[in-house]
């Protein structure tokens, strides 16, 4: 097993720690595989809403590609779902858009 690239360490983040997502990253800071307990998930979560651009919307197949590109599993659908149940993504009710939730609101309950 290689080792992860040196600069994922520096990553800076209130949403995941770096330390537990390496141990799901390959040494491209792709993620390798989904973790099965829910705390882990999170973490991994965190780390890939990171790759999406804030303030920006995105069509299906745009974040689809930007997902696509940060894991090996090829599961892109079930992250795209994961993100949007978790809260760190949020989309129109037709899901034709996509944009990042800001990060003060991630985990509380839209009125």
């Amino acid at each position: 097993m290689g080792k992860v690239n040196e600069g994922l360490i520096n990553e800076v983040s209130t949403m995941y720690d770096m330390k537990e997502v390496m141990k799901f990253l390959d040494v491209e800071g792709k993620i390798k595989m989904y973790p099965s307990k829910r705390k882990k998930q999170i973490n991994v979560l965190g780390y890939l809403i990171e790759k999406i651009q804030d303030g920006r919307e995105y069509t299906e197949q745009e974040i689809n590609e930007v997902i696509g590109e940060y894991h090996t599993f090829n599961d892109v659908c079930y992250l795209r779902r994961e993100l949007v149940d978790i809260g760190y993504l949020k989309r129109t009710k037709n899901c034709s858009k996509y944009w990042r939730r800001q990060e003060e609101n991630i985990g509380q309950e839209e009125n």
